[in-house]
């Protein structure tokens, strides 16, 4: 919470003698700006003052009047609510000192000092093309993880590619069986889908052929040195190509592990099992069982003797909890996952790691990505990969630039700022948990609520200072009795609510309020623009609008640049 949270909690704490600390947890913002800048739900209260809402909200009242002090103007009741008015230049001039106090930082606090935190994401698996669902993936962790890193978390991202498994028995085994029919060194992802789905194709139609994947993944977990020689070369040509992905989105990765790494690590994991006294036989298999939980069985070790994807993350969890001793796990994994990894991190509680690893494995779910026609799958080839998604994006947003601005400068490179921009934010724009059904049209709406949207929001900002030459006045310069209007304020009271935006963000490891905010901020100034001449001759208001609008900017690109955003500099 805020600075003027704290001084009203403060306040009613005096009179209440209730701690401010528990008081400002229930501090409010209004619905409606006429209702004051925050309220207070005395209904909170009844219990320990054992009066009714109104009844305690016109005691608290009457005492508070006594003494609002100086940033508070006025104190209404509405309905059991204390409804707190805060004087307007007080909040400009707190709000602009914070942004002069902190520049690029403002909205950034010290919250995540000396904790860890890991965000798993994108993970996509080596030999199949790198398509929308992992697409998705890859945004929303990669906004949590600059969002934690940007207030003050010790954050470490984490790529986990599927390079183990039985589908690479399967590839081995398509590999063995038609490699002269395909050019896997030209074209390496697309020709490798193809033998993938090929081979899926023939296990369906003969089990003896999936027995011989199976045996394929035996002797690739044994060490054999063609199934080896294989599987790295696979690896290595699947590598470069994601790579290319994460260059145009700009997204790096502190680690980038495996499920091979944690192999030698299984030992250590079915150990801690078995001295936890939970692994059970089954049918040659090794399991647990958490029917008594309602969550059936999760197989550890399969009755071949080779480990399962399950037994690779229990192993992941455990060095993670060793390396790092993370204060939080997140793993950013569909939502069809759900009842495994609550399977997992049941498991987890055998593992020899400590009680706050254990206790903090967050599995952050997110809806699919659907096509009008339905869910993608590798397997059926209905897939849209992420290249053919990102170069028809930025095509279509030439062909938007050629109508409205032939002449740009830098066309191409400005199509792909707003064409990629558009990508990331239609991925959290509403909440995450939401089904995702990709329609261009939305997307690339540019008056729409939309990743253009706020990019032309930004490029407007600049175009306003453009015309005074970035000459940027001080803040010591400024008045703030001009600033006290309607559409001035709420853009002061959205900037002052960017560090509790980035707040929720955390808590809830959801990116769409951070979405959110930027498309209200977005509309405040524009509302702002076609009401306010900023360049004017008056240089007393000229001075403060200019430096509102230069705020503004300021925010819009940093905050954009949390989700994964590049501004454009012109549209």
């Amino acid at each position: 919470m805020g600075y003027f949270e704290s001084i009203i909690s403060q306040k009613i704490s005096k009179v209440s003698g209730i701690d401010s600390e528990e008081l400002m947890q229930y501090i409010e913002i209004p619905p409606n700006a006429d209702m004051g800048d925050f309220a207070f739900p005395c209904f909170k209260l009844a219990k320990v003052m054992r009066k009714s809402p109104m009844a305690i909200a016109e005691e608290l009242k009457l005492k508070l009047d006594e003494d609002l002090g100086s940033e508070i103007d006025k104190l209404e009741i509405v309905n059991g609510y204390l409804n707190f008015y805060i004087n307007r230049v007080a909040k400009v001039k707190y709000v602009f000192n914070q942004i002069e106090e902190k520049k690029d930082k403002f909205g950034s606090n010290n919250s995540g000092n000396g904790k860890n935190i890991l965000v798993e994401y994108s993970s996509p698996n080596i030999a199949k093309p790198f398509h929308i669902g992992h697409l998705r993936n890859t945004i929303i962790g990669n906004s949590l993880y600059n969002v934690y890193k940007f207030m003050g978390y010790n954050t470490i991202s984490i790529n986990h590619l599927g390079d183990y498994g039985t589908q690479f028995g399967k590839l081995i085994e398509g590999i063995k069986r038609w490699e002269n029919e395909y050019n896997i060194a030209e074209n390496p992802i697309e020709e490798l889908s193809k033998i993938y789905i090929r081979i899926n194709e023939l296990c369906k139609e003969d089990e003896s052929v999936l027995d011989a994947c199976r045996e394929n993944f035996r002797l690739l977990e044994n060490g054999d040195s063609y199934c080896v020689s294989l599987w790295e070369k696979i690896k290595t040509l699947s590598i470069e190509e994601f790579d290319k992905i994460y260059d145009l989105l700009n997204v790096k990765f502190d680690k980038v592990l495996g499920e091979s790494f944690y192999v030698d690590k299984i030992d250590d994991v079915v150990n801690d099992l078995k001295q936890a006294n939970v692994l059970v036989e089954s049918q040659g298999a090794m399991i647990i069982d958490m029917e008594d939980k309602g969550l059936g069985v999760l197989i550890v070790i399969k009755s071949n003797e080779s480990s399962i994807y399950a037994t690779r993350d229990l192993a992941a969890i455990k060095y993670r909890a060793q390396t790092f001793d993370f204060d939080k796990c997140l793993y950013v994994v569909g939502s069809e996952q759900n009842t495994y990894f609550k399977q997992l991190f049941e498991a987890a509680k055998y593992l020899n790691i400590s009680d706050k690893c254990k206790e903090n494995l967050y599995h952050v779910q997110y809806g699919m990505v659907r096509l009008p026609s339905g869910k993608m799958s590798t397997r059926l080839g209905n897939t849209i990969t992420v290249k053919q998604l990102l170069d028809e994006t930025i095509n279509r947003v030439d062909k938007i630039i050629e109508e409205k601005n032939p002449n740009m400068e830098n066309r191409e490179e400005q199509a792909k700022k707003i064409g990629i921009g558009a990508i990331v934010f239609n991925n959290v724009s509403t909440s995450i948990i939401k089904d995702q059904i990709f329609d261009w049209d939305i997307m690339l709406n540019f008056s729409g609520e939309t990743g253009p949207y706020i990019q032309y929001i930004y490029v407007r900002t600049k175009s306003v200072l453009e015309k005074i030459n970035f000459n940027i006045p001080k803040l010591e310069e400024i008045d703030y009795n001009v600033l006290v209007d309607d559409y001035s304020m709420r853009i002061i009271q959205i900037l002052y609510q960017f560090e509790s935006t980035l707040e929720q963000v955390i808590s809830k490891n959801e990116p769409s309020f951070l979405a959110k905010y930027l498309i209200n901020l977005s509309q405040a100034f524009s509302d702002f623009y076609n009401n306010n001449k900023i360049v004017t001759d008056d240089k007393k208001v000229q001075d403060a609008r200019v430096l509102i609008t230069y705020y503004v900017g300021m925010v819009l690109k940093n905050g954009a640049k949390l989700l994964g955003m590049e501004m454009p500099d012109k549209m």
